[in-house]
């Protein structure tokens, strides 16, 4: 019993020390702040995981811009895309840079900022996706590479830690199929396949891109009924990592708020180096 009271005792400490470091990073004098990108597969569950993180007041969560690319001044790019892949995947994929660069850069009133996918992913997965397949001549690569250089050396995309939401192709394809978004009937198996494979190149194998930040695995081929478990795996993932870097760079934290935490425990980070 007295173990027990004694571990119970180290847990709740832990508990209160990122709080309280939380709190006194935050009161740091500039904004920056400690950036988390949600990466995996179509259907991997990435909305939903942000979702599990909106009751933390001192986060923001930036979901994918679907519906800016659903309606350019009256055009669906993400239809035609699915329709005529050929056609406006240069097109589609031009408007997914500048919507995601703008979701880099907007500002944020939170000490820590999570983000349903990147404009890294944008180019090691979808587009590099894009040019093995075919989809855009050689040509439309060139300029979207480009494009992608330009940006990660003259603007500065915070990246401090990459959750990646692990799943299997048949899984996330039967997910795609019962949530029936209309422009994604058209997708084969295939090309789940083939995605999930170049995600797992870029953030497990290290095989064809950089990776700009440490990555945390979980598991996301569990259903609904279990998932919560696993998302709060990376409660105290992201806020102890948060607190470390902010101790190291005070600045990476806004003077706004202190993080809210739940009292769960704080396990080791796993990194993929």
């Amino acid at each position: 019993m007295l173990k027990f009271r004694s571990r119970l005792f180290v847990g709740f400490k832990a508990v209160c020390t990122v709080r309280s470091c939380l709190k006194m990073c935050a009161m740091a004098m500039n904004t920056k702040p400690f950036t988390v990108f949600v990466e995996g597969n179509i259907g991997s569950g990435k909305t939903t995981f942000l979702e599990h993180f909106r009751r933390f007041e001192d986060i923001t969560l930036l979901t994918e811009p679907v519906e800016e690319w659903r309606n350019l001044k009256g055009w669906n790019l993400l239809d035609l895309m699915y329709k005529d892949t050929a056609k406006w995947a240069m097109t589609f994929q031009s408007y997914v840079s500048l919507t995601m660069l703008e979701m880099h850069q907007r500002p944020t009133p939170t000490p820590v900022k999570l983000m349903e996918r990147s404009l890294y992913s944008a180019r090691h997965c979808f587009v590099e996706h894009m040019m093995r397949s075919g989809t855009i001549h050689p040509a439309e690569f060139a300029v979207l590479d480009e494009w992608f250089k330009f940006i990660m050396n003259h603007i500065h995309i915070d990246a401090d830690l990459i959750v990646y939401l692990k799943t299997t192709p048949s899984v996330v394809y039967e997910r795609i199929k019962k949530r029936a978004r209309s422009e994604e009937q058209c997708v084969p198996l295939s090309y789940i396949e083939e995605l999930h494979k170049l995600h797992e190149d870029w953030l497990i194998n290290r095989q064809h891109a950089e990776c700009p930040a440490p990555v945390l695995v979980l598991d996301a081929d569990l259903d609904l009924s279990q998932i919560t478990e696993e998302y709060k795996k990376s409660e105290h993932q992201i806020l102890r990592k948060a607190v470390d870097v902010v101790m190291r760079s005070p600045n990476k934290l806004s003077p706004k708020k202190p993080i809210t935490t739940s009292p769960i425990q704080i396990v080791p980070q796993r990194r993929i180096l």
